[in-house]
């Protein structure tokens, strides 16, 4: 893994905090889902971001199918950004891979390829766009249950 030359550390501005990393190789996948766990636990500690227990579940999940897309599919290392805004986490994937996903119909008897279903229940909105070079995939998960108090840093 290695830190995006513009990502290293937290950026901060007045409506976001964001993080960048560039991966390549067979640990990316776990790599990126430890990112991810930073990122939300960094939100909280420092930051003071509440962070669900699910959403930090389910942002892991939401990285850990994307990234796994775009190792599988597109050639090269992708990038991940993860950014926190008005209560919610976008995780973005941009890889070189120009042809776009597409979500399988409902077959309970097919194996695998189920990634992107899982990706759209999670999310509050999900993106593809096509770039100049490859793809860009984001997905948004709310930081928050309807829960008061249900944090992460319970479970942690």
């Amino acid at each position: 893994m290695k830190q995006a030359a513009d990502g290293e550390g937290w950026a901060l501005s007045d409506e976001s905090i964001a993080v960048s990393a560039a991966f390549e190789g067979t640990e990316a996948i776990a790599d990126a889902r430890d990112y991810a766990r930073s990122f939300l636990k960094d939100l909280q500690a420092v930051h003071g971001v509440p962070v669900s227990v699910r959403a930090m579940g389910n942002v892991q999940l939401v990285v850990s199918e994307l990234v796994t897309n775009a190792q599988k599919y597109a050639p090269g290392p992708y990038l991940l950004t993860l950014e926190a805004d008005e209560g919610a986490v976008a995780v973005t994937v941009w890889d070189s891979e120009p042809r776009l996903p597409m979500v399988q119909g409902f077959d309970p008897a097919r194996v695998g390829q189920h990634g992107l279903e899982i990706v759209m229940a999670l999310c509050r909105s999900f993106e593809v766009h096509r770039e100049p070079v490859g793809k860009r995939i984001r997905a948004t998960v709310d930081l928050a249950d309807d829960t008061i108090g249900d944090v992460a840093d319970r479970a942690l």
